[in-house]
């Protein structure tokens, strides 16, 4: 049997060391009575956060002027000045030395689209039927004749007993994948989390696991309902211009071929292999999985490509009494730029993601350059480049942090913010997670507001935005936003319009800044995770993960 080499999966055993032997006894679990005053003109700064406030960096993020905001463009270099611009303007200091910036080095690889995939007796189309990538740093990759093996959920999870990988050589094959993890299919079997997704459910585990299996290439099959998005944001998404950070072995590591098929394409593999792909699924959902199915899949993959070098910007306003303790606000400002291939409309603008999580940061760095005095401690935003492209800017980062992982004492983040009017409630991503939780009730308590978890737990979106970057290293990440339930009719009416076009522009140009906008539900969120940011750095006490958590803090 091949050798397993478990992944490094639990963030408990990546956690940081506490920051020093005087704030041991400051991590201990929060209480309401570690909830430190807020300063005098908490309510004043509070109150300056306003939709109106919100508008203008948000229409001036996703204007045309910025090209869709792509990594290394000309769209970069806009976003970065403006950013810096009022990052200064709202009394902030360079949070890298004498820099706003953090230099990323990114590998831009582009793949030719004029490329097929034939498996067994069919022949698919790039982006109609299917889409095929590399990180290898390689002019060419040729996938020929590779025999094809279905791994089920493509998980090696020890801590839920389950390997698909088990008993099965892969070295050199191609193993095709399940999107999600075996618990969305089959809530009710008491697998993994059960509809509420896992890391091993993400499309990027799928890949590193089969990497470390030894596979020569990895496709996943496109599902909507357990993908959480269409077809159209797998073709958009990973064709075109794809990013990675900079790797010592030039990509060697990665399985050659990374792809995704269609459902109706998988159907037709499926059944060319004298399978049925219902009654394998089904198999798959009761237990770890592998078949053979003599049948191959060949590909060329012509790359270009080239380094380059992104920023992510930080900026930080120190603390009045612990300076080298900071709490971190994350937001991305970038998107996927533009496709003149396309007629007509070529700039994907990324107004509500993430031009509103960005602008958000504005204005909430303009309120807490208002308090007097400054919170205790530090107060920094890292908005983050190449989040589009797998978190990159918020992964480099926490392999090579500016802000000692050891004096973060909470990560607080802000993406895709709620363009649907004021809530009544707040949803959690990831609820039950940790104590920040706590400071959180707290600032929703104050506008009559309930916590409740995210919609769709199943779409693993803890695991899809820059938080995961830092709860990997140990430091309580928060990720909460607008909740489903609306504070009026009038809202009600609005978000039941306005809904359906926004899920619908998810990753496409029509994802732009709308006059009939509602962004009271972004101010109010804004106003709600100031007041946490506020309060978690005059705290007594370091915020903790929960105990039921897979994410601790490492203790000395």
């Amino acid at each position: 049997m091949k050798k397993i080499i478990l992944p490094v999966l639990i963030p408990v055993l990546m956690g940081v060391a506490a920051c020093s032997e005087e704030n041991t006894d400051s991590q201990n679990k929060a209480t309401s009575s570690d909830m430190a005053q807020a300063p005098s003109n908490f309510d004043e700064a509070y109150d300056s956060i306003t939709a109106e406030k919100i508008e203008a960096p948000l229409k001036t993020l996703s204007s045309d002027e910025f090209e869709g905001r792509l990594p290394t463009t000309a769209g970069e270099k806009k976003t970065l000045d403006y950013l810096i611009s009022e990052f200064k303007a709202a009394g902030f200091e360079p949070g890298n030395g004498e820099s706003f910036l953090q230099q990323v080095e990114l590998m831009e690889i582009t793949a030719n689209p004029d490329m097929q995939m034939t498996i067994g007796d069919n022949v698919f189309a790039y982006k109609e039927d299917m889409v095929a990538s590399s990180k290898r740093e390689q002019a060419e990759v040729k996938l020929t004749d590779s025999e094809l093996v279905f791994v089920g959920y493509g998980v090696n999870a020890p801590e839920y007993n389950w390997n698909d990988y088990e008993g099965v050589d892969v070295t050199g094959k191609t193993v095709v994948i399940l999107i999600n993890d075996p618990g969305f299919a089959n809530p009710d079997g008491k697998q993994f989390q059960g509809k509420k997704m896992t890391y091993y459910g993400r499309w990027s585990y799928k890949y590193e696991e089969a990497s470390r299996q030894g596979a020569a290439a990895a496709i996943i099959v496109h599902e909507t309902a357990p993908a959480s998005y269409p077809w159209s944001v797998v073709a958009n998404s990973w064709s075109g211009p794809q990013y990675g950070l900079v790797s010592q072995d030039g990509g060697a590591s990665r399985v050659a071929v990374e792809g995704w098929l269609t459902l109706d394409a998988a159907k037709e593999v499926f059944a060319d292999a004298g399978m049925d792909f219902a009654e394998q699924k089904a198999k798959a959902m009761k237990g770890p999985y592998h078949q053979a199915m003599d049948i191959a899949a060949s590909v060329t993959v012509s790359n270009t490509f080239k380094k380059s070098q992104s920023n992510n910007v930080i900026a930080t306003l120190p603390g009045e009494k612990m300076p080298d303790e900071h709490v971190i606000y994350t937001a991305h400002w970038d998107h996927l730029g533009k496709d003149e291939s396309l007629e007509g409309d070529q700039i994907y603008n990324g107004a509500h993601d993430n031009a509103t999580g960005t602008a958000a940061s504005l204005v909430m760095a303009q309120a807490f350059g208002r308090l007097a005095p400054r919170p205790d401690r530090s107060i920094s935003f890292l908005i983050v480049t190449a989040e589009e492209q797998g978190l990159l800017g918020s992964k480099y980062y926490a392999s090579n942090p500016v802000i000692p992982m050891k004096n973060t004492v909470a990560n607080i983040n802000m993406d895709a913010m709620n363009v649907l009017g004021k809530t009544k409630d707040v949803a959690v991503v990831g609820k039950g997670k940790s104590e920040m939780e706590s400071y959180l009730a707290n600032a929703a308590e104050r506008q009559n507001r309930t916590l409740t978890e995210e919609d769709k737990p199943e779409a693993g979106y803890y695991y899809r935005s820059d938080h995961f970057s830092f709860a990997k290293q140990g430091v309580p990440a928060l990720y909460a936003e607008g909740g489903s339930t609306p504070a009026d009719e009038a809202t009600a009416k609005y978000r039941k319009r306005m809904n359906v076009i926004v899920t619908g522009c998810y990753h496409q140009v029509c994802d732009e800044y709308r006059d009939d906008w509602d962004l009271s539900g972004i101010a109010q969120d804004t106003r709600l995770l100031f007041d946490v940011g506020v309060h978690v750095a005059n705290a007594k006490q370091w915020p903790q993960w929960s105990k039921q958590s897979e994410f601790q803090r490492q203790q000395n």
